[in-house]
């Protein structure tokens, strides 16, 4: 049975990590972890700015669905009264026909319906005003999201790169790597302050 060959395993990973520092390799890893680590944790937080600003803007379009349903409730109330209205009129029309003067009340009627109306077309017109700024700020924030999903794909780009750097120690990866990151990091922070 042959002798076991021993090896010096710990003299070899010392000769391995002095050779790695020697060349620069162990910079540039730590360079790569680093900035790796930087714009994973940036990807985190834009992609939790990414979700947060959907969500905000879906709210906002659910509260003008339901500002537009009260707002569509007022015109059908404005056009019952409308038809409460015209029944009164058509009446104090046929008493006129008939030669018989109409009872007050018919007219008392006619122009309480109308003053109604006036007030349920101020209700409603204020209800698509508001329904209408919901919209307007929901459109706004999913602006901010897809801001926030590009930049969040782009910092992801990045950390994909920098992986591939570190395997190969190829610092023009590494550039791609910083480049991509940058613009993400760009996407996100002009966006950031604006929401």
């Amino acid at each position: 049975m042959p002798e076991e060959i021993e090896v010096d395993t710990d003299g070899l990973r010392e000769t391995i990590d002095r050779e790695i520092e020697e060349s620069g390799g162990g910079k540039f890893l730590r360079l790569t972890a680093l900035t790796t680590a930087m714009l994973a944790a940036l990807a985190a937080v834009a992609s939790l700015k990414a979700g947060a600003t959907v969500n905000d803007a879906i709210l906002l379009k659910t509260e003008s669905t339901q500002l537009q349903a009260r707002a569509s409730d007022e015109w059908t109330y404005y056009q019952a009264k409308g038809i409460k209205g015209a029944v009164a009129s058509a009446a104090e029309q046929a008493w006129q026909a008939a030669g018989k003067p109409a009872p007050p009340a018919l007219a008392a009627a006619v122009a309480r319906y109308t003053a109604e109306q006036d007030t349920i077309t101020g209700k409603a017109h204020a209800l698509e005003h508001e329904r209408d700024s919901k919209i307007e700020e929901a459109d706004r924030l999913l602006e901010h999201h897809h801001a926030f999903a590009s930049a969040v794909a782009l910092l992801q780009v990045a950390i994909a790169l920098g992986a591939v750097a570190a395997l190969t120690r190829s610092r023009a990866v590494l550039g791609a790597s910083w480049l991509a990151g940058g613009l993400g990091a760009v996407f996100f922070f002009m966006h950031i302050f604006a929401t």
